[in-house]
């Protein structure tokens, strides 16, 4: 059995890395968040590539693809840490379109796809893109509600690269697990953040002498690679596992998500974390970029909620499959 990514996918992956490459910079990154808004010129070209709608039906201008082709994009998204909306405008459609009425659907659907609504997500106290959003998917435990009228409290966040509220406000329960979806999607994002820390971690110690050789030749430097290279890929095989399943509706939707999610909060602290370290004195000041990824993936973390929770949900889905009682 063939677990690659299919032509088509690397197609979609190839596209984002080239975009990106040259149109989200660590510079222009940076220029972003210290300015605390959005890259415009970016958000249209994502826009105009159809990536907000990529998991939306073509009926209402999405392009019809799935939870798979999401993550690959926001993997992407992830290893440039870019500036802009698309996780939770594409998050909020796909479950609008999974598990939304026909009326939500209509309402909403073609703007998100278009880009000119903009859609909170994530838990009510901590709400990604949650200020100046015209609707928002708050998250709660394994329960989803769609709020269209409510109250956003902005916050300043340590991801300087993002827009973050707390949000009050009542409405209707979405279904189609969205909480897994949600948690899907994070995690493909910190298979990114992970990779890209990785990637400058091993291009500085592999440059960087000390007493005549690179640091990367010391056991402790090359130890802690290789762990940040356990974490991203155990983080990726979850994550891409759990994206299948949701498309492929298997029923392990719920067991991948949580799979998923525990690894990327355990893997994004850890990854570039070992980034900063590895790169000794220079890691911790303002001018390196890995700070970024740092900050991106302990948000990130927050929005998952951490992993313990997620342990307890994956022991309690294997649990149930195997019909084993286990205490709530």
């Amino acid at each position: 059995m063939d677990f690659d990514l299919s032509e088509d996918q690397r197609e979609i992956k190839r596209v984002a890395r080239d975009l990106l490459q040259a149109r989200s910079t660590m510079a222009r990154t940076r220029e972003a968040a210290e300015a605390r808004v959005y890259d415009e010129a970016l958000w249209s070209e994502v826009v105009s590539l159809g990536w907000p709608g990529i998991a939306v039906s073509e009926q209402y201008g999405g392009q019809g693809l799935g939870m798979v082709e999401l993550a690959v994009l926001l993997e992407e998204l992830g290893f440039a840490c870019a500036a802009t909306p698309l996780l939770s405008t594409a998050v909020v459609a796909s479950v609008i379109q999974c598990g939304g009425t026909d009326a939500q659907r209509s309402r909403w659907l073609p703007g998100l796809v278009s880009g000119s609504v903009r859609a909170g997500v994530g838990p009510r106290e901590l709400v990604l893109d949650g200020h100046g959003a015209d609707l928002v998917l708050a998250i709660s435990g394994e329960q989803a509600t769609l709020l269209e009228s409510f109250d956003a409290e902005p916050l300043l966040a340590v991801d300087a690269t993002r827009r973050f509220a707390h949000v009050r406000g009542e409405g209707e329960p979405l279904h189609c697990d969205a909480p897994a979806r949600f948690a899907v999607a994070v995690a493909a994002e910190v298979v990114g953040v992970c990779q890209r820390a990785l990637e400058m971690t091993v291009s500085y110690v592999s440059e960087r002498r000390q007493f005549g050789v690179p640091v990367g030749s010391f056991q402790a430097v090359s130890h802690r690679c290789a762990e940040m290279l356990l974490h991203t890929e155990s983080t990726r095989s979850a994550a891409y596992f759990a994206a299948w399943a949701a498309d492929a509706d298997t029923g392990r939707l719920i067991e991948g998500a949580a799979l998923a999610a525990a690894a990327a909060a355990t893997a994004g602290r850890e990854v570039t974390a070992s980034a900063i370290q590895n790169h000794g004195g220079i890691g911790f000041t303002w001018e390196a970029d890995v700070h970024w990824l740092y900050k991106r993936a302990e948000l990130d973390r927050a929005l998952l909620g951490g992993s313990a929770r997620h342990h307890g949900a994956l022991a309690r889905a294997a649990a149930a499959r195997l019909r084993v009682p286990v205490a709530a």
